[in-house]
């Protein structure tokens, strides 16, 4: 007989499951996120039926020739260089982003390019009618392009038409959350169904040597909703950032196993759809006011790319109890390091100033290499001294306040040495090789050297 189905509580947030409800998950802490679902049996596609006896496998060594992924070309450069070169045939992509960044339009491109040289593009919308699609499509000129379109949620017939004719060479999925198979008892979105509808995508994009893009919606903390199982299973996972109010939006990769996996490509929002910005350092350093002080030229790297960014800080007396600190684009916990480390070894306290620091441009840095920069930022807004314009800043900086050495140093200097930047404030240790760059550099051992060397420009 086959067995019967009953109701188990799942936790939309991680995933976990639970006989009984409750307000709070016990796995990880959110409240009001189990949600009745019937547990059918194994989902579509994963072959999991009853248990057979299985056969052999063939072990290989680690020890053997290994071929470089194909790929093929997306026709935005920037987005091939995100993901590490290309897209590769039977891969998986997951795009997440807030609403109205860009997703669908950077996808609606891709399908586009791929279509006009000579592949099959399929695009399933789960949102939009084919109506509101094509309205897209002939907006940013790409309704001449031969993609196949269809406005489509339910898991079956998707694949009944992907295996009607030849594998699609590129498939997207917008979005995963509104896909919905009929073999399981739970509401679209729900875990049950995001993880059903991908395992079954991604075993046939594999099996069909077709590259998956799937669109996910995010949560108010801008993760990806449903459980990190979804992350997991594909092989790349991309992320929009950058505010709607501006034209400039930046894909980063933070999972990729064909490519770097902290790559970011820029894109500027114009009439015509996402178009590639080929130098950044310039794009985040043109609206810049020299005069004013509080602003350092943070030389930084991402991914394998240098990048030149502009970081603001605005120190101003506070009349509360409690000191405001706001920060955009940088770690809050990093600036309350870096302000304790500026308090206790160099002697410059903000104890009773409200500290706001911004990083240009919408971009959200990282790497600890930062902490110099934004250190000559609130050392410049607090004193009223205004930096040399033409110097750039980057070290980490310990709890000891010492400046250590960051990683790619020389690839730093020559991004600023190309934009015209003429002294740079970098660690003591570490070598460089400046041959043929017009730079002079200041070496800083410990953050109290970077207060003494800050004077007024002419």
């Amino acid at each position: 007989m086959a067995k019967a189905s009953r109701s188990l509580y799942v936790c939309q947030s991680c995933g976990a499951t639970s006989s009984r409800w409750a307000g709070k998950c016990t796995a990880c802490g959110e409240w009001n996120a189990l949600v009745e679902e019937t547990d059918a049996g194994p989902p579509p596609g994963s072959g999991v039926t009853r248990q057979t006896k299985g056969r052999i496998v063939k072990l290989e060594p680690l020890k053997g020739e290994a071929q470089e992924a194909p790929r093929f070309s997306s026709g935005i450069a920037e987005l091939d260089r995100v993901t590490g070169g290309g897209i590769v045939p039977g891969s998986a992509i997951l795009i997440g982003g807030e609403p109205g960044i860009g997703k669908s339009t950077l996808l609606l491109q891709v399908a586009a390019h791929v279509a006009r040289s000579g592949g099959r593009a399929v695009y399933f919308s789960g949102e939009e009618a084919v109506a509101q699609v094509r309205l897209r499509a002939a907006r940013l000129g790409l309704d001449s392009a031969p993609v196949g379109l269809a406005s489509e949620t339910n898991l079956s017939n998707i694949l009944a038409t992907l295996g009607d004719e030849r594998p699609p060479d590129l498939i997207i999925i917008d979005s995963i959350q509104t896909l919905w198979a009929d073999t399981l008892d739970a509401a679209p979105g729900t875990v049950s169904q995001v993880r059903a509808a991908a395992l079954s995508l991604i075993r046939y994009a594999k099996m069909a040597g077709s590259a998956l893009l799937l669109v996910g919606h995010v949560t108010k903390d801008g993760q990806i909703a449903g459980p990190k199982v979804i992350e997991h299973m594909v092989d790349t996972v991309l992320y929009f950032e950058g505010d709607r109010g501006l034209t400039y939006r930046i894909l980063r990769a933070v999972k990729n196993r064909f490519g770097p996996s902290d790559e970011i490509g820029v894109f500027e929002m114009v009439s015509g759809g996402l178009q590639e910005v080929a130098n950044p350092s310039e794009l985040f350093l043109g609206d810049r006011d020299s005069r004013s002080p509080g602003a350092s030229i943070f030389a930084g790297v991402e991914g394998t790319r240098p990048l030149l960014v502009e970081i603001q800080a605005l120190v101003a007396p506070s009349g509360l109890g409690t000191p405001r600190r706001a920060v955009v684009g940088w770690d809050s916990n990093r600036l309350a390091m870096l302000l304790a480390v500026l308090d206790a070894r160099c002697g410059v306290s903000f104890s009773s100033h409200d500290v706001y620091l911004n990083v240009a441009g919408g971009l959200k840095i990282t790497e600890p290499a930062a902490d110099l920069a934004a250190a000559a930022a609130l050392l410049s807004s607090i004193s009223g001294v205004t930096l040399p314009r033409d110097a750039v800043y980057f070290g980490e900086v310990s709890l000891s306040g010492a400046v250590r050495a960051a990683t790619m140093m020389t690839s730093r200097l020559k991004e600023a040495s190309k934009l015209g930047f003429g002294r740079a404030f970098l660690p003591e240790s570490g070598e460089v090789d400046v041959q043929g760059m017009k730079l002079s550099l200041s070496r800083l051992s410990h953050l109290k050297s970077l207060a003494e060397a800050t004077t007024p420009c002419d």
